[in-house]
Formats: structure tokens, sequence, C-alpha cells
């Protein structure tokens, strides 16, 4: 059907809406900011706070989301997004390219782990059903989730423990950071003890320490900054993703070619039939 023009122009520009940033000829504005006038004022995560949230955090709020992004940054090179982006750019991957493989493997296994610790956390905290004002009501719905998760997860519980570290040092200061600001009364503090409740009640059930993990205090860190717990993986992404762009550059820069997992000088293991003839 023939619509006038007037009617498609309308259809086309409703077609799409965004309350994130309006751009037009010689005006930018983000979230009603000018562009101008947030350049040289707000940081990175301060900017990130704003394009996700529709505010300028506070100074303190600002802290700790810098802090977990700094932490989250990198991993080093045997983690699997940076040597996937460190092999691309040897099979001739531009940076564009192999920041997008690295980025392509960020999820359930590899990636994850923040957001559904941020999952559990709100659950915990929704179970309780007093907004974490008791801490018996809190340690009961800890227990409930705990076995609600492991049930479909298995033993393994996101954002606690470390198979290379053991105890993360990363994740001890960001709880560092958050105990200081709880003690400031600039968090309410409330993820920070679920996170100490489910560490504790590990404890217990398997008899060693099992303590909280970068993505364990990362969770709690956007938890009590009131972010969505959907948002976690990718603020995990927008922050891993330095570290991703590092070593893509690092290995653009030394001219290797078509890099595989190991050296060729290692050899894989075999598991097929023995040699045989076609009969």
């Amino acid at each position: 059907m023939n619509k006038p023009p007037e009617q498609l122009a309308r259809e086309t520009q409703s077609w799409w809406s965004t309350s994130v940033i309006d751009v037009r000829p010689g005006d930018i504005r983000v979230r009603g900011y000018r562009i101008e006038e947030l350049v040289g004022r707000v940081d990175i995560s301060e900017m990130i706070w704003l394009m996700v949230r529709g505010e300028i955090p506070d100074p303190a709020q600002g802290r700790l989301l810098a802090a977990a992004i700094v932490a989250s940054a990198d991993h080093g090179p045997h983690a699997p997004s940076a040597a996937i982006a460190r092999m691309a750019v040897t099979c001739g991957l531009p940076l564009n390219g192999a920041m997008a493989s690295a980025v392509n493997t960020l999820d359930d296994l590899h990636g994850a782990a923040g957001e559904q610790c941020m999952t559990l956390m709100k659950r915990v905290v929704e179970r309780s059903g007093t907004a974490g004002a008791a801490d018996g009501a809190l340690a009961g719905a800890v227990e409930a989730e705990l076995d609600d998760f492991i049930a479909v997860n298995g033993k393994i519980v996101a954002g606690f423990g470390h198979r290379f570290h053991g105890a993360d040092p990363r994740a001890a200061r960001l709880l560092e950071l958050l105990a200081e600001a709880s003690a400031r009364r600039e968090i309410a503090g409330l993820y920070l003890r679920v996170g100490e409740l489910i560490e504790a009640s590990l404890h217990r059930r398997r008899g060693v320490r099992v303590p909280m993990n970068l993505d364990g205090a990362t969770a709690a860190i956007y938890m009590e900054l009131g972010f969505a717990s959907g948002l976690g993986r990718g603020l995990f992404i927008l922050a891993r993703s330095i570290g991703i762009l590092a070593h893509a550059w690092e290995q653009s820069q030394q001219g290797a070619r078509c890099k595989g997992p190991v050296p060729p000088s290692v050899p894989f293991r075999y598991t097929g039939d023995r040699p045989r003839q076609m009969p």
C-alpha cells in the first residue's frame, strides 16, 4: 500500500526510540548533557553509569565502579578470550576481528559467573523477605538458595573459589573497598553481607574455605550500586575488552603467523582407532 511521504517519514522516525542520546547537526546530548560539557569532566566509569543508568554517579559510586572495572581488565594470555584474540591476530584478523572473536567467547562458562552470582545474591535477598534487615533471615535464605543453585548447576558456585589463585588477590582488594564504603555508609553493605554468608556456608558444607573470587566481589559491588543483575555480563565484557585490546595489539607487533594454542613441537593426544587397513 502506497503511503504519503509525510506518513512514511513519521513511521521512520518512530521506528527506533532512545532516551540514551540525541544527535542533531552541531549538537550531541547524552542523557540530556551536551557532550562537550561531559568531556574532561567525567571519567570512563562515570560515562558508563550515565549511559546505562541515566545519571552521573556520586564520587563514591564512581570509585567503586572504576575499581571493579580495573580489577576485571585482564587475567593473562592463558584466559580463553585473550588467547583467542592473539591467535586471531596471527591468522591475519585486524584488531576489530580479533576483539570480536574474543568477546564472543565471553558466554555462559567464560564471562558470566559475575552475572550468575548477582542473580544468586538477588534471590537470596528476595527470599529473605526482609530486604536484609535480619541476619538470620538472610542466612536461612542463603542456605535455601545455595541448595537450589547447586541442584541446578552442580558444586561450582559462581563467584566463589578459584582454580588458579586459591584466594583471589583482586577480590581481596575489592572487598576491602566495599567494607570501607560500608563503614562510611556510602553503600548499605547488604550484598557484601550476603557474599560473606555464602562464603561461610560453603566453608561449612565443604570443610575448606571457598573464598569469594573476582566475580563474587564485583557481583557484590554491582548489586550494592544498584545495577540490574542482567547487566553483569555486559559490565564484565566492557572491562575485559581492555585486556583483550592490549593482547591483540601486542600480538600484532610480534609478527607471528598462524599460531595455534600450543607450539607444533607439543603433540596433541590421539584417542581414536589403531592404524588399520581398508577391508
